[in-house]
């Protein structure tokens, strides 16, 4: 079985990066997968994302006719990849960015994942706080396997920074995570069937 996730928005979310640590975590838990990088020529602000492909076997095509976690972090992104959730996908908003009505068949978790990264210390984290919510409601991973790379990748490279990055995935845990979002009052999800 293949589980295949977009993280979209624009450039400056740490889109990318978010795609390669799920991907670089389910490696780690000794799982097949596949990460498709995707951004136009812009440095910040132009549209980015990454498509993550993971499975219990050797993955047949990079080709991704539905996706059952769509992280949208802009409006253009939802309207390119919302039509390709799958039924009973999980669909992750930032709230503050993206406005979005009932889905029949779609969960929802519509969180203000910009307000919760710059909480967390860096507004540019808002990809790694929707991830903590795709992970709390979807596991393609584990959250100590994730924390784990992104430990190791984050704390390589900018160790001054792991303190907020693991702060801003804990948050969105937190946020998605809570039963019945009761103790997340800034978060609403909404399930139809």
């Amino acid at each position: 079985m293949e589980t295949a996730v977009v993280v979209s928005g624009f450039g400056g979310q740490g889109l990318l990066l978010a795609g390669r640590l799920v991907a670089e975590a389910a490696m780690v838990e000794g799982r097949e997968v596949l990460w498709i990088p995707s951004y136009g020529p812009e440095m910040r602000g132009g549209a980015a994302g990454c498509t993550v492909i993971v499975g219990e076997e050797a993955i047949g095509s990079p080709v991704v006719e539905r996706i059952d976690v769509l992280i949208a972090l802009t409006t253009p992104s939802l309207e390119k990849y919302g039509r390709l959730l799958a039924p009973n996908g999980l669909l992750v908003v930032d709230s503050a960015l993206v406005s979005v009505g009932p889905r029949p068949g779609i969960e929802l978790v519509d969180i203000p994942c910009t307000q919760l990264a710059r909480a967390a210390g860096d507004d540019r984290l808002v990809s790694i706080v929707a991830l903590g919510a795709a992970l709390a409601r979807r596991p393609l991973v584990t959250p100590d396997s994730f924390r784990a790379v992104l430990s190791r990748v984050v704390g390589a490279k900018h160790p001054e920074l792991l303190t907020a990055d693991l702060a801003a995935f804990e948050s969105g845990l937190r946020a998605a995570g809570a039963t019945g979002l009761e103790d997340a009052p800034s978060a609403r999800t909404a399930t139809a069937h």
